[in-house]
């Protein structure tokens, strides 16, 4: 039986697993990043959620994760089935641009028609079906030579995310869902983002891209093409006795961008950009507020208890307790609060000010606390 999309048998999922989430802290660290832990209460690690959700679209030996060096045994525990020649790893962090760059440098020399899906390891998304119907639908575009990215309609006025600003439905590439990029809009203020509300139009950025792993370098290069030419060469070298000695020597030179500038910005300009306006419900995790958000399902009345064995005690409390001691954290009173109670560390902030996190995190970081990091 023909499959009704082929190009789905040549899409290699890529999983760039990186960041600390510094606006997680102290829950998330550098030896523990916020993709490594399990942030939904399910029992399983947002990577390990991703990648269960990605199996229906590629199998084992199609789905590559990328990640820092100091991940790779965690990466390896939690996901099994995963082919070591899959499991890229970075000598420091570059940035989305080389970390999805390297990956499709990998794929276009396995297979010059293949397709890359990038979706990262520590996002949470409900309604698998409607998440597999946006990737397809932006399989077929990527195979017409496009870069896709796929984009969530808005349910509030966001100030956490970038925004997708979309012009004419192409529904010659698909019948329904798919439009012209115009514009990728940076995180705006509250104001900007009650406008893009009100406007209709816009989509929040989800940092997916879905291309053919050749179109996708070829776009690259023509704004970083050192960069392309660095990362074909590692490529090259990938699984040889030579490639430690190439990736030694080229990965310490290669800048750090992130895809957006490198591809997606100036795809949307030359009009080689279309977006999949998705239903499901996703969420990046950024900062405790949307933790909370999360395991209440939005009520913003509940108070949200994470950790296995937390003790908590309430009375008239909203917002967050995250717990990994054994001693009871009593609340009273407290409307929209943050507690994070580690075993050397103890937050205490409000869901409004959840995203100022970051701040202390950079000041330990020229403090003397990196230890804590």
């Amino acid at each position: 039986m023909t499959s009704p999309n082929p190009a789905l048998d040549r899409l290699t999922c890529v999983i760039p697993a990186g960041g600390v989430g510094s606006r997680l802290w102290p829950l998330s660290r550098a030896n523990a990043p916020k993709f490594l832990l399990d942030l939904t209460g399910a029992g399983d690690s947002l990577l390990s959620a991703t990648w269960s959700r990605l199996t229906p679209l590629a199998p084992s030996e199609r789905i590559m994760v990328v990640t820092g060096n100091a991940h790779r045994e965690s990466v390896l525990a939690q996901l099994p089935d995963i082919l070591p020649e899959n499991l890229v790893t970075e000598s420091e962090p570059k940035d989305s641009s080389a970390a999805i760059g390297l990956a499709a440098a990998i794929l276009e020399l396995r297979d010059p028609d293949a397709i890359l899906g990038s979706f990262a390891a520590d996002h949470v998304i409900r309604g698998d079906v409607l998440f597999r119907r946006a990737v397809a639908t932006a399989v077929r575009a990527a195979d017409q030579g496009y870069i896709a990215t796929i984009g969530i309609h808005p349910t509030h006025a966001a100030t956490g995310f970038g925004y997708i600003s979309c012009g004419e439905a192409r529904t010659d590439l698909s019948p329904f869902d798919l439009y012209d990029v115009t514009e990728f809009v940076e995180k705006p203020d509250a104001a900007t983002a009650e406008g893009y509300l009100k406007a209709g139009g816009y989509l929040w950025n989800a940092g997916m891209f879905i291309a053919k792993a050749s179109v996708l370098l070829e776009q690259m290069a023509l704004s970083e093409p050192e960069l392309v030419d660095a990362l074909r060469e590692i490529a090259a070298s990938w699984g040889k006795k030579r490639g430690a000695e190439v990736r030694e020597r080229l990965w310490p030179t290669l800048p750090k961008i992130a895809i957006d500038y490198s591809v997606a910005e100036p795809a949307a300009a030359a009009g080689k950009m279309v977006c999949v306006a998705a239903h499901f419900e996703w969420d990046d995790v950024g900062d405790f507020a949307s933790v909370a958000n999360l395991l209440t399902r939005g009520r913003p009345s509940d108070l949200a208890v994470l950790g296995d064995g937390a003790q908590v005690l309430s009375d008239a409390s909203s917002g967050i307790v995250v717990s990994e001691s054994d001693r009871l954290v009593a609340l009273v009173g407290m409307e929209d609060v943050v507690v994070v109670d580690t075993a050397d560390v103890l937050l205490v902030t409000t869901k409004d000010r959840a995203q100022d996190v970051k701040r202390l995190v950079e000041r330990m970081k020229v403090s003397g606390g990196g230890h804590l990091l």
